[in-house]
């Protein structure tokens, strides 16, 4: 009769939770496919779809290939759309050394960060990529520190369908009447705040209202984004991203250098309610800043 090692058969409980736990789409590359075209498919940003791939901006994707499709993640991609290296984070740290397979969105994922912190620590910008053997700053309390990568790149399921349309995931504060000394993307708009994952102020605007810059920078990211509709990022010269979002119409293309007062788009119908209204997020490397405090220019 064979004996199993109790040691043996926690650990193999334990690879085989992650397995479910840690589980990630892949999408298997057709004949004619480009970064540009998978991240339409999926609406999420090519800069997303590179760092879930460890894939430089030359890195060139051939068919059969298999890409790993992450979550979408609006601050991630904020902060991956931005051409400024990450400050460094106040997150306690230790040293991680990158596995081969490791990607900085598995390590972020693994480590309870998101990608945009894990930048931040790392003083990284978004064209970053890692390689095995390199030692880079990680979370110092690691639940998920046991977590081999081979377990990790055995746990991929593939899914070619692009995701569906993400479930409003926002949690409603305070309504206020807008100021009349702070400008806004939209005239005169009633200002309710969001909360939770998503976080910034939800705006309520005129039908086909025209939605303008509040301030000037580079158009980093133009078009649907799950869960956002159709969007526009907006980069100052100070780093911060201004992220327009619900636009039912868009008049700028990316790498359009913006003047402040320039119109971006018009408003579109918001999808749960299917009123006149738009959501207008700040980030900084990353993280929402308060948009009624954002600079104006």
């Amino acid at each position: 009769m064979k004996i199993f090692n109790r040691k043996s058969i926690i650990v193999s409980f334990i690879l085989l939770l992650n397995t479910v736990l840690f589980a990630e789409n892949t999408y298997k590359v057709d004949k004619g496919d480009t970064l540009y075209s998978i991240s339409r498919k999926y609406q999420i940003t090519v800069a997303e779809l590179r760092a879930a791939n460890n894939l430089s901006e030359n890195d060139v994707i051939k068919a059969g290939q298999r890409l790993i499709i992450p979550d979408a993640d609006i601050g991630n991609a904020a902060a991956l759309s931005s051409t400024s290296k990450s400050n460094n984070s106040s997150i306690k740290t230790t040293e991680y050394t990158v596995q081969k397979g490791d990607t900085l969105y598995r390590i972020a994922k693994n480590n309870g960060l998101s990608v945009a912190e894990l930048l931040a620590i790392n003083n990284f910008d978004s064209n970053t990529v890692i390689k095995a053997g390199q030692k880079i700053k990680i979370a110092a309390i690691n639940t998920n520190a046991t977590i081999s990568s081979a377990a990790d790149n055995s746990s991929t399921t593939t899914k070619n369908t692009p995701a569906e349309k993400a479930p409003d995931t926002r949690t409603y504060g305070t309504t206020i009447t807008a100021d009349s000394s702070i400008k806004w993307p939209v005239s005169n708009p009633t200002i309710t705040q969001v909360k939770g994952k998503v976080w910034g102020v939800q705006l309520s605007a005129k039908e086909n209202e025209a939605v303008k810059s509040i301030a000037e920078g580079t158009a980093m990211f133009v078009g649907i984004y799950r869960g956002f509709g159709q969007v526009v990022f907006v980069q100052s010269k100070t780093g911060l991203i201004y992220a327009y979002t619900g636009l039912g119409s868009v008049k700028v293309h990316k790498g359009d250098y913006i003047l402040s007062g320039s119109e971006l788009g018009s408003v579109g119908l918001d999808s749960i309610s299917q009123k006149p209204q738009m959501t207008f997020m700040v980030f900084q490397n990353g993280q929402p800043i308060d948009p009624s405090k954002a600079p104006r220019n």
